[in-house]
């Protein structure tokens, strides 16, 4: 007969047995996230990146080379003056649009630096 259900009875040779994987993904992902130095906030030389992503801009803001619950300050002080989304991504903040001027001059009031 054959069937599907003849083929799985069978055991086709596919073991698992002895397969080893390196499952750290975190570690690949974000070799460099536990080995960043940290920073006051006078010595960053932040610099901008600007994409689009799906047709739409997205302003890249960094590095920071803060702890991490300082970024998401930084975050929430620029979303709620810019009125805009935005998220973080290892040392970069990401805002939604195209916001470089209106970013620049929120953070230098708050004493950040930026790379001339």
């Amino acid at each position: 007969m054959g069937g599907l259900a003849d083929l799985l009875a069978q055991n086709m040779g596919a073991t698992l047995d002895g397969d080893t994987h390196d499952t750290k993904k975190e570690e690949k992902k974000n070799p460099k996230k536990s080995s960043s130095e940290i920073l006051p906030k006078n010595q960053h030389q932040l610099v901008f990146t600007f994409e689009k992503r799906k047709g739409k801009p997205v302003t890249l803001v960094g590095r920071f080379y803060i702890p991490e619950n300082e970024k998401k300050e930084v975050l929430k002080l620029l979303k709620k003056k810019l009125a805009c989304g935005g998220s973080i991504n290892n040392e970069w903040i990401e805002l939604q649009g195209d916001v470089k001027d209106k970013i620049k001059s929120v953070l230098e009031k708050e004493n950040w630096k930026f790379r001339k």
